[in-house]
């Protein structure tokens, strides 16, 4: 028993393996053909853009391994009933539970890249491909650990942070002339930012005059500026970006500072739950599998169930809609599509059990 749980395990981590970086590679041409119009912008040229597509990467795959997982198995399954091997595996005395268990060890490999990638790889790579894109297609904007610096014709700029409604946080500004002398020094408790002028709250600033320096505070001051407010963009770190550890973290502190959080506990259950995911996709790909090659509906039942992998992979994203557009609790709109789609596979395992 112990050779066939190998044998099997190796084919469907074979398959899975292949279908990810088929689809990986696809999405990537997808990026390509999407990025061609920004290649020439400032700095952007087409090394950076394929740097920035190999980049998001790590992402494409985290969001893909559960289809992944889903498509590779079908195709591995599928081959050993179409040679039979299926069939003489199921009469060899393996029993339900004990195919069962081997398809979730099998799923558990997957399960645990999922959620390497989830948490380390992915966020901090998709994080350094914006920056990188944002800084060559802009020529301004600098990204270091904490906030932003961005070059003015006149000014230094930089910015902490910036919260989910765009308020920008901890703003110093360094005002100089055309021979590059100090005029003035900014800081900011925090800004909202318009079209062309930033309203300033909470500031302090120092004029430097040639025999003396000028103190002033103000609780409110209106700042001139060109600067495109997507340029600031790069500060608001999309949800899905974040780790799961900086998720917790960033919740506690929008909660703290009365900010709306629906989009961060939409990731957070979804970071949560995603793993989980490639374990049901392992069984749906176990249900959908023909006990012998001979039946003329095999092609069929890999289509569908390559269906109902994107099925998946948008219902996800339609809960989460849901749950922005209607108040839908975040962990049912994580935990409903997942659990559904278990259960409807435990369904159709013990359905093809019973024939």
């Amino acid at each position: 028993m112990k050779l066939i749980s190998r044998y099997l395990i190796i084919r469907l981590t074979t398959a899975s393996f292949y279908t990810l970086l088929a689809v990986l590679a696809l999405y990537s041409f997808i990026d390509l053909v999407s990025e061609a119009g920004n290649i020439g912008q400032k700095n952007y040229t087409f090394s950076i853009a394929t740097l920035y597509i190999l980049m998001r990467m790590p992402a494409h795959a985290y969001e893909l391994i559960p289809l992944a997982t889903l498509i590779g198995g079908l195709i591995a399954l599928n081959q050993l009933s179409s040679n039979s091997e299926w069939a003489v595996i199921k009469t060899s005395g393996l029993s339900k539970h004990k195919l069962i268990s081997i398809i979730i060890r099998f799923s558990l490999i997957f399960a645990v890249i999922t959620a390497l990638l989830g948490e380390w790889f992915a966020p901090n790579m998709s994080r350094k491909a914006d920056e990188i894109k944002a800084n060559a297609r802009s020529g301004q904007v600098s990204a270091i650990r904490n906030g932003i610096w961005i070059k003015q014709p006149e000014s230094m700029i930089h910015i902490d942070s910036m919260l989910p409604d765009k308020t920008l946080k901890g703003i110093k500004i360094w005002r100089y002339g055309q021979d590059l002398t100090l005029k003035e020094a900014i800081a900011a408790e925090r800004a909202t930012a318009n079209q062309q002028q930033w309203a300033l709250y909470n500031v302090q600033s120092s004029i430097l005059h040639q025999d003396r320096i000028e103190t002033t505070q103000d609780t409110h001051r209106i700042w001139q500026t060109d600067i495109n407010s997507n340029l600031l963009d790069i500060l608001l770190i999309r949800p899905e970006q974040m780790p799961f550890s900086a998720l917790t973290r960033y919740i506690s502190y929008l909660k703290a500072n009365k900010q709306q959080t629906t989009l961060y506990d939409i990731a957070w259950w979804n970071k949560l739950v995603y793993p989980i995911a490639t374990i049901v996709m392992a069984l749906m790909a176990l249900a959908f599998t023909p006990v012998s090659g001979r039946h003329n509906n095999m092609g069929l039942k890999l289509l569908g169930g390559i269906c109902l992998g994107f099925l998946f992979f948008f219902t996800g994203r339609l809960f989460g809609f849901t749950t922005q557009l209607y108040g839908v609790p975040a962990p049912i709109s994580a935990l409903f599509p997942t659990f559904s789609f278990a259960l409807w596979a435990a369904y159709l395992i013990n359905k093809q059990e019973k024939r």
